[in-house]
């Protein structure tokens, strides 16, 4: 009888028929690619409003509990203990006016004024997060009158989210926010103009990923943060395993609507952070973040297979650089470019954990295998987990783990010397498919692949390859497979060689050579025919 899994691998929004309802009352009124900003932006009012509400009666209780300290029967000091701002901030909870509450939009959903209402209660809650920090202002901007949003649409939406759903108190566990996000970014790609590019990366995804690094204390970064989602996992993983957490997440994201969610979500979170705007590959914002001052931890996914990223824009001497621009950059893919900016930030003892393309572990375009060589050969290269198929929403783009880690000369005390070595992990057999098109880890699929990891890493593990999934190669076996660092090749397994172009872009690709040479070679048999006719009538 097989083994049960720990956790049955789930998909992670399971009330995709209710988003997509949501998406029918935006239809017509908004464009496609903008319905996460109204979906999401209400949904803060409504998780921020949930804290509120309940510390509010938690107050009340204690109130009028003769065993509480907070006991009185003053109706005044009742009211100022209600009214006290700090009572609210001391337990991460902002203080909301009647107006801002989601119980008063619900209230008032069907009133011809409530897109004034609810654009009034974004005002005020914008500046209330002003108030407490100058850089949240313009967060939540009043979006609703200047839509074409009907009073009845802006209703629907209302009653829609009320639902236990969409209850951050019900499913706190869940992020409900970057799950949000990727179903949007996911259905409406094409809107956003994000191509493969951009997109979210699943929860089983970024579990593995935090499972395999083991974020515990210090300052954890994401240049492509996204909407936050790796850094919610890490920062989850730290409380787990601290009752005091010291930690500070740093991100850069390119795109102000998403940073803005970004916000959202980790103020939702109640995390210490700073995310800054900006093109994290041409304007880098955290230049101190680097050397003895660098990231503890660096996780991130970021958009595969940029081109024309403007590489020409890179100064001679940007410090991100293994070499000279030329050598060591191309303009027809970033991905190496992300390696090197990641390997930047890194503290002395930091690890980075990087979801990349396919395409990376094999290319041979000059700017690309440069690179990959020259963290090969640097000993920069800790681990590659080739992952199976079907694990994203948004791109059909097949990918693996970069591990990067400078912490390999086994002088920490916790970890071995491992220079000379990288560890390659074939996941592709491992998930499960949750629906006909999308596939997710089991906790038990995690737990196998991080352990691999820990045993051949950790000081005193009991490493030991395994036929089709694990294997241990030195630098010179890496060498002799010409530094391509597809995992099969090294696992035993079958090495499904993957450029990372999506299928769809390679039909178009050949269909346009096959119609190209369908044309020459009728251009070829006119030719041939005009010359034996010539033949013809010369005889």
């Amino acid at each position: 009888m097989a083994k049960q899994s720990k956790s049955t691998a789930k998909a992670d929004i399971p009330f995709e028929d209710k988003l997509w309802n949501a998406a029918n009352e935006l239809r017509g009124a908004v464009a496609e690619n903008q319905y996460k900003d109204y979906v999401l932006s209400l949904l803060f009012v409504k998780h921020l409003s949930e804290r509120f509400e309940l510390r509010y009666a938690e107050l009340k209780l204690q109130l009028n509990d003769s065993k509480s300290d907070y006991f009185t029967t003053s109706p005044k000091e009742i009211s100022y203990v209600l009214d006290d701002q700090l009572e609210y901030q001391s337990k991460n909870v902002y203080k909301l006016s009647r107006e801002a509450t989601w119980s008063y939009l619900l209230e008032n959903a069907n009133q011809d004024d409530i897109k004034v209402k609810v654009d009034n209660a974004f005002i005020t809650i914008d500046e209330i997060l002003a108030e407490r920090e100058p850089d949240h202002k313009g967060l939540l901007p009043p979006i609703f009158v200047k839509s074409q949003l009907t009073p009845v649409q802006v209703a629907g939406l209302i009653n829609l989210f009320s639902s236990e759903e969409f209850s951050e108190s019900k499913h706190p566990e869940t992020d409900l926010y970057g799950r949000i996000y990727e179903y949007y970014l996911g259905r409406f790609a094409m809107a956003e103009g994000s191509g493969g590019g951009q997109f979210f990366t699943p929860s089983s995804i970024v579990q593995l990923l935090v499972a395999m690094i083991e974020p515990l204390s210090g300052r954890i970064m994401d240049i492509a943060i996204g909407s936050g989602g790796m850094m919610v996992q890490s920062v989850k993983f730290i409380k787990a395993h601290n009752d005091n957490p010291n930690y500070m997440v740093y991100g850069q994201e390119r795109y102000e609507g998403t940073l803005r969610l970004c916000k959202m979500n980790l103020l939702l979170r109640n995390m210490n952070f700073s995310v800054k705007l900006g093109d994290s590959l041409l304007d880098d914002k955290f230049p101190e973040i680097s050397g003895k001052n660098g990231a503890d931890y660096l996780l991130m996914n970021p958009p595969f297979n940029i081109k024309q990223w403007h590489s020409e824009m890179l100064g001679d001497r940007d410090p991100r650089l293994f070499g000279t621009r030329e050598t060591f950059t191309t303009d027809g893919n970033a991905n190496y470019m992300w390696f090197q900016t990641i390997w930047h930030h890194l503290s002395p003892r930091g690890t980075a954990g990087v979801v990349m393309a396919n395409g990376a572990m094999t290319t041979g375009s000059a700017g690309e295998k440069n690179v990959r060589e020259h963290m090969i050969n640097n000993g920069m290269v800790d681990c590659i987990v080739q992952l199976p198929e079907r694990l994203f929403l948004t791109t059909g783009i097949p990918a693996c783990l970069f591990i990067l880690s400078k912490n390999r000369d086994g002088k920490d005390g916790l970890h071995r010397e491992r220079k000379n070595e990288i560890l390659f992990i074939d996941a592709r057999k491992l998930g499960t498919m949750v629906t006909r098109k999308l596939r997710a880890f089991s906790e038990e699929d995690i737990e196998r692949v991080a352990n691999a990891y820990h045993q051949w890493r950790n000081m005193g593990g009991n490493h030991q390859d395994i036929e089709g999934f694990c294997k241990s190669a030195t630098l010179e076996e890496v060498a002799a497979q010409k530094n391509i660092l597809t995992a099969g090749r090294y696992v035993g397994s079958e090495a499904e060689e993957d450029d990372g172009i999506p299928f769809e872009e390679k039909m178009a690709t050949l269909t346009a050579q096959l119609d190209d040479q369908f044309k020459r070679s009728n251009e070829l048999q006119h030719l041939i025919q005009q010359n034996l006719k010539s033949l013809t009538n010369g005889r």
